[in-house]
């Protein structure tokens, strides 16, 4: 059975490629394969220009031209030699490495040099950089882009909700109001700063051998300052050095990274269940598509079903990311092959990942706020202003005003007539007295509209 969107094992390649084929190019066996002839040639050019290695002269323009050019039109059909070659080799990075050796033959001048590829290299020396790569391009070109959008997406409703009065709930109990916007306020200001921290996230590298500590590299030339090239290279491909490690980069950057991420999609999680809710008790609607079906029994139905994808998704990202968190950083002695298998399942964390983002975004573009049916909710509250009401007496020395209000409201039907004859009743300047008679429950929002604004 031939491989396609219907017969692929996952719903990431499968049913979901359309929301996750922007990953492709960073994740798949061909964005890997790529990022490691980057790193292999990289490393070779590096040798080359290093004085203290006479064996191999520095490259020609022309000579460097036609090996990058090797990395710069890589497709991936050519990936399917390297995939050939494997399949004789059984190792994936010696494939990398037979492949760029044939091509070198038909170069001029190059045909001397074939082994100083991969040169005192082991596999991990190649693959951690590959996967730094593939995250560094990963993060800034996909991942942080389409979290701004949809932090952009609630910036902009938090502005227009910013004056809707919504009455809160805390344990799922009608509590003091609120505004739209501000809820999403809260929402942007925390996506905001784990924004910040994904981007902060130093990613490293290491190109050191076998066990971290150059020795075959000395033993070929002791005279080359092996930390200071491996370093070269490595901020050449605009990583950072990592002094210190075994046969394998420690991954601690990945587990960072990963953690991060797990705190970006809670976030977004508890903004799904919260607009969910919502929309369950019709404080927003959900727009229409004509030709689609709510529910195969119910014609009425509209559900929350891309709130409800985006949720499951990023659940299934949050789980196989917190396993990368806990798994990477982790390697018995100089090494042990755990890892190997493991970072092959980053595509599929953030392929969840993308899922999620694609469709709480399309769920947000449906919404629309119900502002009647908030006020009607207001308006069935009074007993809301039981707060703001002993908090004045409290000013003014009125004994038990908690126990008083507790008294009026708990368990009792209030409506505005039954808290403004209480209100009358009060010991209170004429100022005081009125500004509470002047208040009602969509009027009571303290900050709640200037926050969402300033978002």
């Amino acid at each position: 059975m031939s491989l396609s969107a219907l017969t692929a094992v996952t719903s990431v390649d499968g049913r979901y490629h359309s929301k996750t084929r922007d990953l492709s190019p960073y994740f798949s066996e061909y964005g890997l394969i790529k990022n490691r002839l980057r790193v292999e040639i990289a490393w070779l050019i590096h040798l080359s220009e290093c004085a203290d290695i006479k064996e191999l002269p520095t490259f020609s323009a022309q000579q460097k031209q036609q090996l990058w050019a090797l990395h710069e039109k890589f497709t991936p059909e050519q990936a399917g030699q390297v995939k050939d070659i494997e399949a004789t080799t059984n190792h994936d990075v010696k494939a990398v490495e037979y492949y760029i050796k044939n091509h070198m033959q038909k170069m001029d001048g190059m045909e001397k040099h074939l082994e100083f590829v991969h040169f005192a290299c082991t596999s991990e020396d190649i693959n951690n950089l590959a996967y730094g790569l593939i995250l560094s391009e990963a993060r800034e070109s996909v991942l942080i882009p389409e979290i701004k959008k949809i932090t952009a997406h609630l910036r902009a409703m938090a502005h227009e909700f910013a004056g809707d009065a919504m009455m809160a709930k805390t344990h799922g109990q009608p509590a003091t109001p609120t505004t739209m916007g501000k809820e999403l306020a809260n929402v942007v200001y925390r996506l905001e700063q784990q924004i910040a921290q994904l981007q902060s996230i130093t990613i490293y590298g290491k190109i050191n051998g076998a066990v971290g500590n150059f020795n075959a590299h000395m033993c070929a030339y002791r005279e080359v300052d092996w930390p200071a090239l491996a370093e070269s290279l490595i901020a050449d491909l605009e990583l950072h050095l990592h002094p210190y490690t075994t046969q394998i980069e420690p991954h601690d950057y990945i587990a960072e990274l990963s953690h991060v991420m797990v705190r970006i999609h809670t976030i977004l999680l508890d903004l799904c269940r919260d607009i969910w809710g919502y929309i369950s008790n019709n404080y927003f609607g959900q727009k229409t598509k004509a030709g689609e079906v709510g529910s195969s029994t119910m014609p009425h139905k509209v559900n929350p079903i891309d709130f409800e994808n985006a949720e499951g998704n990023l659940g299934l990202a949050n789980a196989l990311l917190a396993h990368l968190a806990e798994k990477l950083p982790i390697s018995r002695w100089q090494r042990d092959l755990t890892d190997s298998t493991v970072l092959r399942s980053m595509g599929t964390a953030y392929g969840h990942a993308m899922i999620a983002y694609r469709s709480l975004a399309k769920g947000l573009n449906k919404l629309n706020l119900n502002r009647a049916v908030l006020a009607q909710d207001l308006d069935h509250n009074w007993a809301l202003l039981a707060e703001p009401i002993q908090t004045v007496m409290r000013r003014y020395g009125i004994d038990n005003p908690y126990e008083k209000l507790k008294e009026l409201t708990r368990g009792q039907t209030i409506d505005e007539s039954t808290i403004k004859a209480f209100i009358k009743t009060l010991d209170l300047p004429d100022d005081a007295k009125q500004q509470l008679l002047d208040l009602t429950p969509a009027t009571y929002l303290g900050h709640a509209e200037q926050q969402a604004k300033h978002i």
